[in-house]
């Protein structure tokens, strides 16, 4: 394909080192009429650094069916325009499907221009196979987590998330209620000068004293507890009735000859309640 050909390009940028742009990438923008930007200050950084001068469209949730039309109408004029968001490949947990449905609908070519991508590269390091279902963001609201925890649960694949750092503590707690059989990676500033991985199972992983800085992408393994699935909601529940009258040492025992599942598991969802002080 010519890369001088009118359409819309749907263009991934670095997720933190400048160096990891594609050379195609930087082709297609330079030859671009118009680039749509998620931040135009954001991607003005990377921009400059390429010395790309070129028209910017801003293009977000609040903005996006305002903008929709004036897009359309220089697509349909030939204009070669490119997306961009602020980190990775478009769309995916950003905005941009709206435009994509619109594109299609009028016949206007589309073409990818793939690179970085956090959800490839949190789950290449994570050490929990090739098979994944990405969520990306979850619920802000307690309720409505707890709801989307529970189904994701039964989710045998890992499971990648977008979380913001503020509120990283929030979403472990409800981890260790739900999702106490699996491993954890946190993926932090992926690419940058401080890129860390903070790797451990979901019962054993520590809250943060203080919240961390910079973009997490949070990997949950799949079931790997062998023939022995267990439910972390209904044996919570039987716990937590059970820690009010016994002790946990009584508890274990009980719930473990119950449920016929190892007593290291019953012990792990205890003990998290008892740091959790609800009891």
């Amino acid at each position: 394909m010519n890369t001088s050909t009118p359409g819309l390009y749907i263009v991934s940028t670095p997720i933190g080192n400048l160096d990891d742009i594609t050379f195609r990438a930087v082709d297609i923008l330079k030859k671009s009429d118009i680039i749509i930007c998620e931040d135009t200050r954001r991607s003005l950084k990377l921009l400059n650094h390429y010395n790309i001068k070129k028209k910017l469209i801003s293009y977000h949730k609040y903005n996006e069916k305002k903008e929709l039309t004036k897009i359309i109408k220089y697509l349909n004029d030939g204009k070669i325009l490119s997306l961009i968001s602020d980190a990775g490949t478009p769309v995916l947990s950003d905005p941009g499907n709206l435009l994509i449905k619109e594109c299609i609908k009028e016949n206007i070519k589309i073409y990818s221009v793939p690179g970085p991508s956090s959800i490839t590269s949190a789950m290449s390091t994570s050490g929990f196979g090739d098979r994944f279902l990405f969520y990306g963001f979850l619920p802000k609201k307690e309720k409505e987590l707890e709801k989307v925890i529970i189904k994701l649960n039964k989710e045998p694949n890992a499971i990648i998330f977008f979380l913001p750092a503020i509120k990283i503590n929030f979403y472990l707690k409800s981890f260790k209620k739900n999702f106490m059989n699996r491993k954890i990676v946190i993926a932090r500033e992926i690419s940058k000068i401080h890129e860390t991985y903070y790797r451990d199972t979901i019962a054993g992983i520590n809250l943060f004293k203080l919240p961390p800085k910079g973009e997490m992408t949070v990997v949950i393994s799949g079931k790997t507890t062998g023939n022995i699935i267990v439910d972390n909601f209904n044996i919570r529940k039987e716990a937590l009735t059970y820690l009010k009258k016994y002790s946990l040492k009584d508890v274990v025992e009980l719930i473990s000859k119950k449920e016929k599942i190892p007593k290291k598991k019953v012990y792990e969802i205890c003990l998290t309640i008892k740091n959790e002080k609800i009891i």
